[in-house]
């Protein structure tokens, strides 16, 4: 089956899909010989609609098989196996899912045609669950709390919500992918399967016949001598940048990373790799080609057309060659330094005390460093701070204990216990409490939410426009102009 009949018929499918046609959506995209990576992802989220997970999570291997790096697609066949009670595998490809984000919090994939944004912290919200089903109730908190540093949005409260409910060991709300939203064919390809006629309907101007009509015709133009003998080359074609290529082959991507040409394309090539492929530019996208469907072509500025424009083949083209890690040039070397990555050397603590919080510290810091950043957050001094490694206040760590305890982090995070050692520390000193006099919901993990009305206990003063509060057993930074501070008198 041609491009243009793939293209043809996922664009039938999903337009049966827009009006809720799901069973002849289906047929459709079933028809087709050789989906990509994207259609097999529709066909697993249609039978997930239709609750048939068997024929779900075959379609979501082939989906994945097809492109390695579609993090959606793991993550809607970790929602199969979680329906399917398979925990451990489920658990397995949420994990393979957050991987595949590359320590970003998040990837939208409306450029790739589907509506969606898949949020790291979602992604961690399941991991959480398909543990807390195995009855790893720890792992689960060290997840979400791990997703806390990721939560981008204040409807993703959820979070906290699930670190709640996993405090009292009771399971949470599974976050689900909307299977009702589909990847969709590129418009601009769409677009061309209409035929268009360029020339429109001819209309006689000026005719030596006298019965034809005519509406007038256009003065005769001054000539130039010495004109130009052919039309200029386009400018574009002097600043391009890498090397011109004319396609020889139509090639059908599998992966989102791939692009598509037809014979008589002429793509730039700007990356050549050692297992024959090839990183090339074609109006203004960028994707791989099999450099095997290529053939150089050398552009002339003056009058005579290019070589090797004319001469196509008619053959069957060439295999397509295995794709090897580290060989197959991309445009990661060129976007490096635009990816958020997380510092290699530090370390998430999570604390729990009468509310739950979490730090960050470099691996290996000594205690001194632990319980000053501790002390801060608590607005209380270090003297009266003790910390355990068990909730039950047994192991009380020190310098010595140190360590130990951060050799039994596990992907960047510990998780320790905090008490007070005198419990009348904070009383002899004066508190000051401040009421919401607005809403505010959190857009970032430090923020405090608390509704209008609520009663914020301040523990210190970032700068002349933010405070840092407590309020509802959450601690955070919040506004200053949302509150006004409570007199001493009536708190």
């Amino acid at each position: 089956m041609s491009f243009v009949d793939t293209l043809r018929q996922w664009d039938e499918a999903v337009t049966c899909a827009d009006r809720q046609d799901w069973s002849e959506a289906l047929s459709i995209f079933l028809s087709i010989e050789q989906p990509n990576s994207k259609i097999c992802f529709d066909i697993g989220c249609l039978h997930l609609l239709n609750q048939e997970l068997d024929a779900a999570e075959k379609a979501f291997d082939c989906s994945i098989r097809k492109d390695e790096h579609l993090a959606v697609a793991f993550f809607q066949r970790g929602v199969t196996f979680y329906k399917k009670e398979r925990y451990e595998e489920s658990s397995a490809d949420f994990q393979r899912a957050f991987k595949a984000l590359r320590n970003n919090q998040l990837i939208d994939y409306k450029a790739l045609g589907l509506r969606y944004i898949l949020y790291a912290c979602e992604v961690l919200h399941n991991i959480a669950l398909a543990e807390a089903q195995l009855g790893n109730w720890e792992k689960a908190q060290e997840n979400l709390a791990k997703a806390l540093n990721y939560k981008t949005e204040a409807k993703l409260s959820i979070i906290d919500k699930a670190l709640q409910a996993t405090l009292k060991q009771k399971l949470f709300k599974l976050v689900e992918f909307p299977s009702k939203k589909l990847f969709k064919p590129n418009k601009h390809y769409v677009a061309e399967l209409e035929k268009k006629d360029y020339l429109g309907k001819a209309k006689v101007v000026a005719s030596v016949v006298p019965q034809d009509e005519f509406s007038g015709f256009a003065p005769l133009q001054p000539q130039v001598e010495d004109g130009p003998a052919a039309p200029k080359e386009p400018e574009v074609l002097r600043a391009l940048e890498g090397e011109a290529h004319t396609v020889l082959f139509e090639f059908v991507p599998e992966t989102s990373d791939e692009l598509a040409v037809v014979p008589g394309n002429i793509v730039f090539v700007l990356q050549k790799g050692a297992d024959n492929w090839a990183y090339v530019v074609f109006n203004e996208r960028k994707g791989l080609v099999p450099y095997n469907y290529l053939e150089r072509l050398e552009i002339s500025l003056g009058s005579k057309p290019a070589k090797g424009v004319a001469r196509l083949h008619s053959r069957d083209p060439p295999s397509r060659p295995m794709r090897i890690q580290g060989l197959t040039p991309s445009s990661s070397s060129r976007n490096t330094q635009q990816q958020i990555t997380q510092p290699t050397d530090s370390c998430f603590v999570k604390i729990h005390f009468t509310f739950n919080f979490a730090i960050s510290v470099p691996c290996g810091s000594p205690y001194v460093v632990l319980i000053e950043k501790i002390s801060k957050k608590l607005n209380l001094p270090s003297t009266v701070i003790s910390l355990s490694s068990d909730s039950r206040g047994k192991h009380l760590l020190g310098n010595m204990q140190m360590t130990d305890v951060w050799s039994r982090a596990q992907d960047g995070l510990i998780t320790l216990w905090c008490t007070i050692k005198e419990q009348n520390a904070r009383k002899s000193e004066k508190e000051i409490y401040f009421v919401a006099l607005h809403s505010y919901q959190s857009s970032k993990p430090e923020d405090l939410s608390f509704q209008e009305g609520d009663k914020i206990r301040l523990l210190s003063r970032v700068n002349q426009d933010w405070l840092e509060g407590q309020c509802n057993g959450n601690t955070g930074i919040f506004p200053a102009s949302f509150a006004e501070e409570v007199p001493t008198n009536e708190q």
